[in-house]
């Protein structure tokens, strides 16, 4: 099965926090990182790529951030998802020499036909889809997690 990994629901939540909190100005990583308690180590690299990808734009400086870099009925979880494959990929490239005959000619193309059939679902939910089913869940995302429970 396709595996949801760290960095893809990072991604996901904070494109997500994004939609919820753009408004006059840029929403800051900082704040991302704050209400959805996404490591900066994590964050920081996420959003470039979804940056470079068009998902977002940037803005530097004192009272810069993060917007959407389009309407948000026109970002796809799909388009998310790739962006952090591809980063993945970067600092963990798959191995083609791996398996045998048999898992090259009947294994992977069942798991690709799987991936690919996800892919297509993915495509076809928006983060307006996602934004509006967080509203009716009344996780309006304005008001972040619960706080941690700390047991002492």
């Amino acid at each position: 099965m396709p595996r949801l990994s760290k960095k893809t629901m990072f991604a996901l939540e904070a494109v997500l926090d994004v939609a919820f909190h753009v408004g006059e100005h840029p929403v800051r990583s900082s704040d991302i990182t704050e209400r959805q308690r996404i490591p900066k180590r994590y964050l920081e690299q996420v959003l470039q790529h979804l940056v470079r990808a068009g998902i977002l734009s940037g803005k530097r400086g004192p009272r810069g951030g993060y917007r959407l870099g389009r309407d948000r009925t026109q970002i796809t979880v799909g388009e998310v998802v790739r962006v952090v494959r591809n980063l993945e990929a970067e600092t963990e490239p798959s191995d083609p020499s791996v398996g045998s005959p048999l898992a090259h000619e009947v294994v992977w193309p069942v798991w690709e036909r799987l991936r690919d059939s996800m892919m297509a679902q993915l495509d076809g939910i928006s983060i307006d889809d996602l934004c509006r089913q967080a509203r009716d869940k009344g996780l309006d995302a304005r008001s972040g997690p619960p706080p941690r429970q700390v047991v002492l």
